[in-house]
């Protein structure tokens, strides 16, 4: 999701030559951008109406103390989609490919909703290479409990200034309705339950807006629940990006965590 403010940016994250680097995930190059020093933090944006950009105001603060490196989702941004169909295994591969390439150190992840997902994901397939998670927005997940059959002309419409601007970035623009398909196949027959999130070993501090249109603070906190060794935080008058509509509270959330020794 975009906000207003994102335009204010002075770095022109998922866009910025001085940062940006690709790696070659199998059957995909993928770009990220590294940003800052110290202990390494992943950073993931949302799926479909999300791109790098949306997080600036976190890697601006996180970057201040660590090192940042925020990776443009496959079919996204600078990212290839590949040849394969898309799936929360190649998400999860995608991203320690990208870890790999950057740091032999254990991350912290810090993912918003799709990148929340892969997050979970991640900490489930790799537990050795994270020391701790931020997740918002990612609740338990079931087939048929959301719809995620996205009307791509009308999705072209909500932002077209956007879309114009993440065209323009697309290795393969002309595969955006692709990158739909796959994911609304992906997300429709996933399931994220205790057998996924029961398997995540690290410190995860999941976070949701009270006003979540998309994953119901009910679901978010029945995913906390099924997570060994979580933190919950709700952030008041606040929908899906609550970190975009309330970075305040929920800034104030994150940072006591990730400095927690």
């Amino acid at each position: 999701m975009q906000n207003k403010d994102i335009a204010t940016q002075k770095i022109a994250y998922g866009n910025n030559p001085q940062a940006g680097h690709y790696v070659q995930a199998k059957d995909a190059k993928i770009y990220y951008e590294v940003y800052g020093k110290g202990q390494p933090v992943v950073v993931l944006h949302g799926g479909l109406f999300g791109s790098t950009i949306e997080m600036g105001r976190i890697i601006d603060s996180l970057s201040v103390n660590f090192q940042v490196i925020a990776i443009s989702t496959r079919g996204h941004g600078k990212s290839e989609i590949g040849t394969e169909p898309v799936t929360l295994e190649q998400r999860a591969s995608d991203v320690l490919t990208v870890i790999n390439e950057v740091t032999k150190e254990k991350v912290m992840l810090l993912g918003f909703s799709d990148g929340g997902y892969t997050a979970y994901k991640f900490g489930s397939m790799y537990p050795e290479k994270v020391k701790k998670m931020i997740v918002i927005g990612a609740g338990v997940l079931y087939p048929r409990l959301r719809d995620f059959n996205i009307n791509f002309n009308q999705a072209m419409e909500l932002d077209a200034d956007y879309w114009a601007q993440q065209r323009a970035l697309m290795p393969e623009p002309n595969r955006l309705k692709e990158v739909f398909q796959q994911i609304a196949t992906c997300y429709g027959q996933l399931t994220v339950g205790a057998e996924l999130l029961g398997a995540i070993q690290c410190p995860v501090l999941v976070m949701a807006g009270d006003r979540d249109e998309s994953n119901s603070v009910q679901n978010v906190l029945n995913a906390a629940l099924l997570i060994p060794n979580h933190q919950l935080a709700i952030i008041p008058n606040a929908g899906h990006p609550a970190f975009i509509i309330n970075f305040n509270v929920t800034w104030a959330g994150i940072a006591p965590f990730i400095n927690e020794k």
